[in-house]
């Protein structure tokens, strides 16, 4: 059986951004899925070597990093380019991993880019883009610390002369066990509030202090012998050069917002991708399964199911381009809040339903879905939990927050990627 999206819709994307997603959609059906299908088939984990021999390819068909600027070694796509792209990657649990638009490596490329100094930009941005480095942001604490509400921030960084002094416990950190670097967000000043006081701190994994304490154990499972993690991680008077703030001192969570905003959005892509290979194989099972007299894709009930299915996938794609076109002019957060919810519970929903029509090989490993089902299920918690974006919504909607304070709200659980192989 082959397992390709089907889609007759319009979104009237750019022409550039549909050739490049045909490209990628070529890529992932001849190189990457085939691969994928068979690791799946024979347990046998995809090596790193053979995740850097798919960035060369990805690089000769000018694939690689499309979201990055080409005088860094990307492809220079604008942000509402690219999302289709990242739609077709979503389709396999190794898509975005093989062409360098996974997170959170993805999103500390566009943090470096966007406000890191030139410096920076030379010594960690050129080398991340390419694969040389690997990083990872570390936000989320743990018991008292920051999560959903994260004024909570406990991590601080104090000045001792041109140093910084960076002390705190993190986790949910992803890519931390393999990381090179960290952007760290630390409270830089406790006499203001957090809002104003937070900055962003780059440390060096070989720093003094730095202890990578754990891999988290999660839901999800993985598929090559990559092992950036979940980590665990303490910074101990790690000391590090004042020059290793990332944009502003103070601004930290004006930053990690603009880092989020594109960031939910490149998510939904991923997933509504997932949703709709999902949605593929289990439509071809139906053509091909027979029940009680009939093909299963003659039963009423299931027809009715995959045709709200497919509503829903198309709601939630129509519904992040609008944001991706918002974004461009404003923070857009309540359309991103909005687009970031829907999405995650439409493609949790589909995916469900997919396995469920799949039955007893739903459940099997044969077919990517219950890998598929697994690594879904975090997309409702991770990038700000369904209730923290529920509550942003429904301030919005009450009118009972004025808008100085939706401008410097950060509401989010944390920017770790619990997606396919970001891991």
């Amino acid at each position: 059986m082959l397992y390709t999206i089907v889609s007759d819709m319009e979104y009237h994307d750019s022409e550039k951004a549909k050739e490049v997603a045909g490209r990628v959609e070529d890529f992932m059906d001849e190189v990457v899925i085939p691969r994928e299908r068979e690791a799946l088939a024979t347990g046998e984990e995809i090596t790193v070597d053979e995740i850097h021999e798919m960035w060369d390819m990805a690089k000769e068909r000018d694939l690689f990093a499309p979201q990055v600027p080409e005088e860094y070694g990307g492809q220079g796509l604008d942000f509402s380019d690219m999302l289709p792209s990242f739609e077709q990657v979503g389709r396999s649990l190794i898509g975005a991993l093989a062409i360098r638009a996974n997170a959170p490596q993805e999103g500390n490329m566009h943090t470096l880019e966007m406000v890191g100094t030139e410096e920076q930009k030379e010594e960690y941005l050129r080398p991340l883009v390419q694969g040389e480095i690997s990083s990872a942001f570390a936000m989320t604490e743990p018991k008292v610390g920051a999560g959903s509400d994260p004024k909570m921030l406990q991590s601080t960084a104090v000045k001792d002369g041109d140093e910084w002094v960076v002390n705190g416990h993190k986790w949910w950190t992803s890519d931390g066990l393999g990381a090179d670097f960290y952007l760290a967000m630390v409270r830089t000043d406790l006499d203001v509030h957090p809002y104003e006081g937070t900055s962003i701190i780059l440390v060096p994994r070989d720093a003094d202090g730095v202890e990578v304490q754990r891999n988290i154990p999660h839901l999800g499972d993985h598929i090559t012998e990559r092992e950036g993690g979940h980590a665990e991680v303490k910074f101990n008077n790690v000391r590090v050069p004042i020059e290793n703030t990332v944009g502003e001192e103070g601004d930290g969570f004006r930053i990690a917002q603009l880092r989020l905003g594109g960031g939910r959005l490149t998510h939904c892509m991923r997933y509504s991708g997932m949703a709709e290979r999902s949605l593929d194989i289990a439509k071809a099972y139906l053509q091909e399964r027979e029940a009680f007299g009939t093909k299963l894709e003659e039963k009423q009930a299931l027809r009715h199911r995959i045709a709200d299915a497919e509503t829903q996938l198309h709601a939630a794609r129509t519904m992040i381009r609008h944001a991706a076109r918002e974004l461009d002019r404003s923070d857009a957060r309540i359309e991103v809040a909005m687009s970031k919810m829907f999405t995650a519970n439409v493609t949790n929903e589909t995916i469900d339903l997919a396995l469920q029509c799949c039955g007893g090989n739903g459940i099997g490993k044969d077919l990517p879905i219950a890998h598929f089902y697994e690594n879904v299920r975090a997309f409702r918690i991770v990038d700000g939990a369904d209730e923290v974006h529920r509550r942003s919504i429904a301030r919005w909607a009450f009118d009972d927050v004025d808008e100085t304070e939706i401008e410097n709200t950060l509401e989010f659980d944390e920017d770790l990627r619990i997606d396919a192989l970001d891991e």
